[in-house]
C-alpha cells in the first residue's frame, strides 16, 4: 500500500506536469510524462476501483445491523469480497517490475538465416505479419530499409515502430519476438512437394534518446545515394537515401542504411536514430560482460536448432517453444495473419507467474521461524 501511494502521487504529479504549457513547450519531457502517464494509468485506474468497492462493501457491512435492510446487505456482500480480492490481485500483479525500455519505440531487424531463398520469403511475410499485429495495436511500422530480392523476398529488413496516443510501447509489444523463427513448409520453389526448414532472426532494439548515448559524430562517414526501393518518380531519381557507417574499416564498425522517403535530412536522422541505438545494445551488453552483443544472443547464428518459435504450415500450427502445455500452439493461418497477441499474453502471463513465485520465494526466507 506505500508503494501504490506513492506511485498514486506520481500519478497527481504527472497530470499536473502535464497541464504547464512550459511542459508543451518542451517536446522530449512532454514525450516522457505522457509516456510516465500511460504507464501509470492502468494501476490508477484500478486502485480507485478498489477504494469505491471498498466503500461500498463497508457500507453493505454497515446495513446488517439494519433489519430492514440486512438481506439485501448480505447479498451485496460476497460479490464485492470476491472483486475486492481479484483486484489486490491485479494490483500486485501491476507493481510487480517492469522492463524500462517497454515504453520505448524500437527498430525491428529481420535476417534471412538458413535456407536461402525460402528463409527471403519468410521474412516478408513476418513483416506482413508483424504490420498488422502492430496497426492492431495502435502502433505504427515504417520499413528504414530492405534488401530485397527478385523472388519477393529479402535478406534483411530494418523497420521502425512508433507508438500513437494511448498505445502500449512498441518495446513491450515486441520484446518476445526476439530470436530465431523457424519455418516449415514446402517453398514455391520446390517442385517435389518437399518440406523445408528455414529461419529468420528477429532482433528488437529499443530506441535511445539523443543523451543517452555519445554518439561522436567525427566518427561517423555519412554517404548519400539513389534510392533502389520502391517509392516512386522522386523518390529514384535523387540522392535522398543515406548510408551511415560509424568507425568504418575497424572492428567497431556499424552500417546503416536509410531510405525510406524522398528527404535526405530525415533519411539522415532515421540513420542516426538507428546507428544510436544499435551503439547503446553494443555498450549495454560490454557493461554486462558478454561474449557476444545483446543483438547476437538475441538472434543467435540462425542455426536450425536455434528457436523461440516454429511455423509448421502442413500442420497448420505455430508453436513456441518457450510455452508449455495448452499454451504453446495457435492456429497458424491467424497467427500470421497479425493474430500475434494470444501467444504474447500467454508470454507475458508465463514471466509474471515466476515473478510471482520469486516474490513468494522471497518472502518465505525474510519470514522470521515461527512468525504468523
Amino acid at each position: 500500500m506505500s508503494r501504490l501511494t506513492e506511485l498514486a502521487s506520481e500519478f497527481g504529479m504527472v497530470e499536473r506536469a502535464l497541464g504547464d504549457p512550459a511542459a508543451l513547450a518542451d517536446t522530449r519531457e512532454y514525450a516522457r510524462l505522457t509516456r510516465r502517464h500511460r504507464e501509470l494509468l492502468p494501476l490508477v485506474t484500478l486502485l480507485r476501483e478498489r477504494d469505491s468497492v471498498q466503500a461500498d462493501l463497508d457500507g453493505a457491512r454497515e446495513l446488517l445491523t439494519d433489519p430492514d435492510m440486512r438481506e439485501l446487505a448480505a447479498s451485496e456482500i460476497p460479490p464485492l469480497e470476491t472483486r475486492l480480492t481479484d483486484i489486490e490481485a491485479e494490483l500486485v500483479v501491476l507493481l510487480l517490475p517492469t522492463d524500462p525500455d517497454d515504453s520505448r519505440d524500437v527498430i525491428l531487424e529481420l535476417r534471412a538465416g538458413a535456407g536461402g531463398a525460402e528463409a527471403g520469403l519468410f521474412v516478408m511475410d513476418l513483416l506482413r505479419m508483424y504490420t498488422r499485429y502492430v496497426e492492431g495495436a495502435g502502433l505504427r511500422l515504417n520499413v528504414l530499409d530492405a534488401n530485397e530480392s527478385d523472388l519477393g523476398g529479402a535478406s534483411r529488413v530494418v523497420a521502425e515502430v512508433t507508438g500513437g496516443p494511448g498505445a502500449q510501447g512498441a518495446f513491450r509489444a515486441l520484446r518476445w519476438e526476439r530470436g530465431v523463427h523457424r519455418v516449415q513448409r514446402v517453398p514455391a520453389t520446390e517442385s517435389q512437394g518437399r518440406i523445408h526448414t528455414s529461419t529468420v532472426t528477429v532482433a528488437v532494439l529499443p530506441e535511445v534518446e539523443e543523451d543517452e548515448v555519445q554518439l561522436d559524430l567525427s566518427e561517423v562517414r555519412i554517404d548519400v545515394f539513389r534510392s533502389q526501393g520502391a517509392g516512386g518518380q522522386g523518390v529514384n531519381t535523387t540522392d535522398s537515401a543515406v548510408r551511415a557507417v560509424y568507425r568504418a574499416g575497424t572492428p567497431d564498425e556499424i552500417m546503416v542504411v536509410c531510405q525510406d522517403g524522398r528527404s535526405q535530412i530525415k533519411n539522415r536522422e532515421k540513420a542516426l536514430v538507428v546507428l544510436a541505438s544499435r551503439l547503446a545494445e553494443r555498450e549495454r551488453a560490454a557493461r554486462e560482460e558478454r561474449e557476444r552483443s545483446q543483438r547476437a544472443s538475441q538472434v543467435g547464428s540462425g542455426d536450425r536448432s536455434e528457436k523461440i518459435r516454429t511455423y509448421n504450415y502442413p500442420q497448420n500450427r505455430v508453436t513456441d517453444h518457450r510455452l508449455e502445455g495448452e499454451d504453446k500452439n495457435y492456429p497458424l493461418d491467424s497467427v500470421i495473419a497479425g493474430n500475434v497477441a494470444p501467444v504474447v499474453a500467454a508470454l507475458a502471463r508465463a514471466q509474471r507467474e515466476l515473478q510471482l513465485m520469486d516474490m513468494a520465494a522471497r518472502d518465505a526466507q525474510e519470514t522470521p521461524h515461527g512468525a504468523a
